[in-house]
């Protein structure tokens, strides 16, 4: 099976470091975002990759270039402009001969079972839903305790990571995001599932908190001996 990277976004809102390196760059103690996706996905026998590229498309490939025991084999589907996840899967997907793929967002760090998410076809991964925010508990018009849990029960997420049939490639926009287009369409004739999951490592690196954190979680949860060669 193949796994399709995304990594084409310009990451505006870490723009501060953007502006010099590519977000799949962005070190996490010392080592890329991509190159932690990469070894993660390894561990579940996936040696095949095609990275969506667009914006500082030359660092990324010069990097992957240098890395060579990783011990995998890349390619690379190039954006002359911006396509949206959709777009950029289905260009990717010239690439494919699987009946079947993963795609994974191009700034999640997590730590999922993806044995668990390739039983299922057209299916996402789904973590609860989580705040930032922490939550008070109320009776009438009195705060009876306050909750810095992070994860809200019965709501869930995209977790940014998909097991698809090659057959989708077809249903997916030539320019535009999957989650607004395709996605919603098999949802609603019924072909879309998820996959859940409780309790797993999960970031989406979109601010500098979210790096910190990150960085932290990585050192306290051992996550680099998960995903070690």
């Amino acid at each position: 099976m193949k796994a399709i990277i995304l990594a084409g976004g310009r990451g505006k809102r870490l723009k501060q470091i953007t502006d010099y390196v590519p977000k799949p760059l962005i070190p996490l103690n010392n080592i890329p975002i991509i190159e932690w996706q990469i070894r993660y996905l390894k561990k579940f026998g996936i040696k095949n990759f095609i990275i969506c590229t667009g914006y500082k498309t030359e660092q990324i490939e010069n990097f992957l270039k240098i890395k060579k025991n990783l011990g995998v084999n890349i390619k690379f589907s190039k954006e002359k402009s911006p396509l949206g996840t959709g777009g950029a899967i289905k260009k990717a997907g010239n690439l494919i001969k699987e009946k079947s793929f993963l795609v994974m967002n191009g700034d999640v760090i997590t730590d999922i079972n993806l044995r668990l998410l390739k039983s299922k076809l057209n299916s996402i991964a789904t973590i609860p839903l989580r705040t930032k925010f922490g939550i008070m508990k109320t009776l009438d018009d009195k705060v009876i305790s306050f909750s810095e849990k992070k994860e809200i029960s019965d709501l869930w997420m995209n977790a940014g990571i998909y097991h698809l049939s090659k057959k989708m490639i077809k249903d997916l926009p030539t320019k535009g995001d999957i989650e607004k287009t395709t996605f919603p369409k098999y949802a609603k004739n019924g072909k879309l599932h998820n996959t859940k999951f409780r309790n797993v490592f999960w970031y989406s690196i979109d601010s500098y908190k979210d790096m910190e954190e990150c960085s932290e979680e990585i050192k306290s949860k051992k996550y680099i001996k998960k995903v070690s060669k």
